[in-house]
């Protein structure tokens, strides 16, 4: 997927677990089918996962989970993955790691649970962890999620030369200078998950029932916990809209935070992994028919 990906193995993790936590020693380890863009994931027996970072920019993760999920998990709606243990790199793995509950669900879709109660139940869940106090969380800076979305500008325009014919060149160009030209955020930070695309949620019985994967995990603005209404559930983008209160530049620089992630994706995962290349275009497609119909 990357070029400086750390291949991680059933029995590497095995023996770190082992090494490192022998109270699971006995326990079978297994690969997780699904994957995302920085951790491989291991089944640790039945009710425990290990959280391998893939990749150097998510090797903070584990430490950053283990110091604030505990701080806003009691304020949240539904159930977020808190680290029960750490891991230390060793010879032969270069990050720290991180072992936390397997957390039962299923990605949403269009089966498994209806649009409008999913918009109803991630805007609780955003309104939740945007009421908690931020005073004393990491700010967001430079290119992260919840900072101002202008730092994107020079990544987003080369992504767009680079996209060529596999997107509308002009319609997305103007998309995207509406986003920039929106004003900063003037309220304080927020928490902010910054990543809630479909396969960092689980639902059971149709409805919302834990968020996982919390990498972008930071305070500052708001607009990129807004960004799924273009890729998570854009058939609900007005139920979401109605569900969190927020102005029109907000949502402006939401509409940003959807198309700018998916403009770099595409063409960064054409060749290796095509399915989240034609996630990126399905989320400049609904960017562009939402503005179409404005």
């Amino acid at each position: 997927m990357h070029d400086d990906d750390v291949p991680t193995t059933a029995e590497q993790v095995a023996r770190m677990v082992a090494q490192q936590h022998p109270q699971w020693s006995h326990l079978p380890v297994t690969p997780v089918s699904e994957f995302g863009t920085d951790h491989c994931l291991f089944h640790v027996g039945d009710e425990l996962v290990a959280r391998m970072p893939r990749v150097g920019w998510a090797a903070d993760q584990a430490a950053s989970d283990a110091a604030w999920l505990p701080v806003l998990a009691p304020h949240l709606p539904v159930t977020v993955p808190a680290p029960v243990a750490l891991g230390e790199p060793d010879d032969d793995y270069p990050f720290a790691w991180s072992v936390a509950p397997w957390l039962p669900g299923t990605t949403p879709t269009a089966d498994n649970a209806d649009p409008r109660a999913l918009a109803a139940d991630l805007g609780g869940f955003v309104r939740a962890l945007h009421a908690v106090d931020a005073t004393d969380g990491p700010r967001k800076t430079g290119t992260d999620r919840g900072s101002p979305i202008r730092g994107l500008d020079e990544y987003v325009r080369r992504a767009i030369e680079e996209c060529g014919d596999r997107i509308d060149t002009a319609a997305v160009t103007a998309a995207w200078e509406d986003c920039v030209a929106a004003p900063d955020w003037a309220g304080d930070p927020v928490w902010i998950h910054g990543d809630l695309m479909p396969g960092n949620l689980l639902v059971r019985d149709g409805r919302l029932s834990a968020v996982i994967d919390w990498g972008a995990l930071g305070t500052g603005d708001p607009a990129p916990d807004l960004a799924p209404a273009w890729y998570t559930i854009p058939s609900a983008r007005r139920e979401l809209r109605e569900a969190v209160e927020y102005d029109d530049d907000t949502w402006r620089r939401a509409r940003g935070w959807a198309l700018g992630p998916a403009l770099t994706g595409i063409p960064y995962y054409w060749d290796t992994v095509p399915a989240f290349a034609q996630r990126g275009q399905r989320t400049v497609a609904a960017v562009l028919a939402d503005l179409d119909g404005q």
